[in-house]
């Protein structure tokens, strides 16, 4: 490897932005050292790229004093580089990188071993290490910037959903989701997530009916609970139902089956999740509840929750798919018709801050001497990023015995 990067660094264009403290004699063996060592004196002389037959005859110049035996291992070190190919520049950066990194790393450690140890009286050398680098930690990078040409920008802010919300009423207002998006759905317990995932999904023209690979992700409820939910958005049965005809019930269900994956998920985190999404790349994800995927590197929850809600737009954003967040509200807003994105269970500012679209369900409040209220929720768009950035509320139904969200 150290001599396939020598052969890299003898290509003038390469050698210039890797030079001087980006690429230090350290990085190298003792041999392959002479020979990086007459490669910078040839560079400095000459300023051009170098072949092979050329720094081998200025190492020979510039080490005269060698024994035989010394010679005849350069020797042989420069007729293994004649025969090496160069690395390309993006795997020669990559190696160098890594190299340079391992090489800052070694010195670190041993300042930090002086002085745990006694050795050194204070962290001065550490001080003087990084002055000395300045802005050479990392070797140049080259960047492949991102396409910003008008066709390129028409495309990718393409007014159009490639995921349809399955509500005609709400979707003149908010018409879907894109990959890329992080989607945050918050209401009070025993409300109607879970059925309104269940209806956006496997109901009438759901995303599952638009082709749409969808994985439903749990660590809540358990997921036969939580399926029959979906069986009953697919076909409009209720269980009952499903037992009296099941074969209807099979010949519906089977319109959605192939495109809906179920999981229970207890104790997993976000660094599973991506794991699961990048291996089968889905188009819509479901996260039930997503706070509990939150690692716990922090005891405070609203930091924690901020970092797991980061984490999960990346994910969104480098797999193509759109994550679902499905969160609590707090006790602030029960009975409230209007919720807002402050009333969010245990993060009041850091799941937010990431969502692209805010979705917040909200049911009538008790009153008393009167039945509850089973049917009747608006569903509040609290936060809108995306194309338009309405917000409001929208009234609808939702049929509890078959998980249905309709007008």
């Amino acid at each position: 490897m150290e001599l396939a990067l020598i052969r890299s660094l003898m290509d003038k264009d390469f050698y210039d932005d890797h030079r001087g403290s980006r690429c230090p004699d350290k990085l190298f063996s003792k041999d392959i050292r002479k020979i990086k060592q007459s490669l910078d004196y040839a560079m400095e002389k000459y300023e051009r790229s170098l072949s092979t037959e050329e720094l081998e005859a200025i190492f020979h110049t510039n080490n005269t004093t060698m024994t035989t035996a010394n010679k005849q291992v350069f020797v042989g070190l420069f007729n293994k580089l004649s025969k090496q190919d160069p690395m390309t520049k993006e795997i020669a950066q990559d190696v160098l990188s890594s190299l340079f990194r391992q090489a800052i790393g070694e010195d670190v450690a041993n300042i930090g071993f002086d002085y745990v140890n006694g050795t050194s009286s204070s962290l001065e050398p550490l001080r003087r290490m990084i002055e000395s680098y300045n802005d050479d930690f990392l070797p140049n990078m080259k960047v492949s910037w991102d396409d910003i040409s008008v066709d390129t920008l028409l495309k990718l802010n393409d007014l159009e959903a490639q995921w349809k919300f399955n509500i005609p009423t709400f979707a003149r207002h908010v018409e879907g989701v894109n990959g890329g998006h992080l989607i945050v759905v918050g209401a009070r317990p025993n409300t109607g997530k879970t059925s309104f995932h269940a209806s956006m999904i496997a109901g009438p023209n759901g995303f599952a009916h638009q082709g749409a690979k969808c994985l439903v992700l749990l660590n809540e409820e358990a997921y036969h609970r939580v399926g029959a939910r979906y069986l009953s958005a697919a076909t409009g049965m209720t269980l009952k139902d499903v037992k009296n005809n099941p074969a209807k019930a099979g010949m519906l269900y089977d319109k959605v089956r192939g495109n809906l994956h179920i999981k229970d998920c207890t104790g997993r985190d976000m660094a599973w999740v991506e794991q699961v999404i990048k291996t089968y790349q889905p188009d819509i994800v479901v996260l039930d509840m997503g706070d509990k995927f939150a690692p716990k590197v922090s005891e405070k929850s609203d930091v924690l929750l901020r970092e797991a809600a980061i984490y999960a737009r990346n994910i969104a954003k480098a797999h193509n798919c759109a994550i679902f967040w499905m969160s609590q509200l707090s006790a602030e807003a029960e009975g409230k018709m209007l919720p807002n994105q402050s009333m969010l269970e245990g993060s009041k500012t850091g799941k937010a801050a990431e969502a692209d679209l805010m979705i917040l369900i909200a049911k009538p409040p008790l009153v008393e001497g009167q039945e509850d209220d089973l049917s009747s929720r608006k569903l509040v768009v609290a936060k809108n990023k995306l194309t338009g950035g309405w917000h409001g509320g929208i009234d609808v139904e939702l049929d509890g015995d078959i998980s249905r969200y309709t007008p």
